[in-house]
């Protein structure tokens, strides 16, 4: 085996954790993929045996390519953001994608992925690092450029946002949480008897016209029509997870970790009165987002 090969297969032995690494900080598995195959490609331009820890080395590299990314990404988000979730809306007709079903395997909820992306740069960068990945703070600040004690509070001021804060307290934000998740069950297996057990009878679902599929219409009243159009999207379920929205346990749809729509609740009585399908791109960036449960731990 020639330096070369050796040098490809220690790589490869680490392939997966820099893919995992880049997953989480890009939200793109086409993009993670990119940014792993230029780490190789920068590797190949120094001395490897100058590198006492291969490990870290290509951490840190793959991380900054994943910065730039960001910066980029962030700094042409405006322009492409209303045509992205419309284009999104347009395909989420044909069920969920080969990509997104990769997705599902990488063992990251598409609920976090959402919301990481809610982050800047630099803060999703300190929260992936230190709260996914354990990376010393010492270690992320070289790569933020900044000391480790800003880097700690940039991470923790992240970890704030992926928890969120509920707006009421925990025992009826896990009754919300139970009867949110037999909703969804019940849309995912198109069970229109599951559906109608979790609405109230007057129950009421509204949605933004670029939600509606053709034919449809914005609003249903009464459980049966509610739970009728519920039950024929449950390819559009598939893509759903609870998520903390404005506070209340509610619903994001996210095809590849990119937020398509949300749903917000109102329930009375262990019985859902009333949901909101949110698909306007203007309304969706109003929406304070978190994850359900913890965002990660102080170590």
């Amino acid at each position: 085996m020639d330096e070369r090969e050796a040098l490809a297969e220690r790589f490869e032995e680490r392939r997966a954790l820099l893919r995992a690494v880049a997953h989480r900080m890009l939200g793109s598995l086409d993009e993670a993929e990119d940014a792993v195959q230029e780490t190789w490609l920068r590797l190949c331009r120094v001395d490897a045996g100058e590198v006492d820890n291969l490990t870290g080395w290509l951490r840190t590299v793959v991380t900054r390519i994943c910065l730039d990314m960001l910066r980029t990404r962030r700094s042409r988000r405006e322009d492409l953001a209303e045509q992205e979730v419309l284009d999104q809306v347009a395909g989420s007709a044909e069920g969920s994608p080969p990509e997104d079903e990769a997705l599902l395997g990488d063992s990251v909820s598409r609920a976090l992925l959402v919301v990481l992306d809610t982050l800047d740069p630099v803060e999703r960068i300190a929260f992936v690092l230190h709260d996914m990945f354990a990376v010393p703070f010492s270690e992320i600040a070289t790569v933020v450029e900044r000391t480790p004690g800003a880097t700690k509070k940039i991470a923790s001021r992240a970890r704030h946002k992926v928890r969120g804060t509920p707006v009421v307290p925990a025992a009826e934000l896990a009754r919300q949480h139970q009867v949110v998740s037999a909703f969804l069950a019940a849309a995912r297996a198109g069970d229109l008897d599951a559906v109608l057990a979790v609405l109230a009878p007057d129950a009421v679902r509204r949605a933004d016209p670029v939600a509606v599929p053709p034919g449809g219409t914005a609003e249903a009243r009464g459980a049966r029509a509610v739970a009728e159009g519920t039950a024929a999207l449950a390819h559009r379920s598939r893509l759903a997870e609870p998520a903390l929205v404005n506070g209340m346990v509610g619903v994001v749809v996210a095809p590849r970790g990119r937020l398509l729509f949300a749903l917000t609740f109102t329930i009375e009585d262990d019985l859902i009165t009333a949901y909101d399908v949110i698909a306007d791109p203007a309304r969706l960036r109003r929406l304070d987002l978190a994850v359900l449960g913890r965002g990660g731990d102080e170590r």
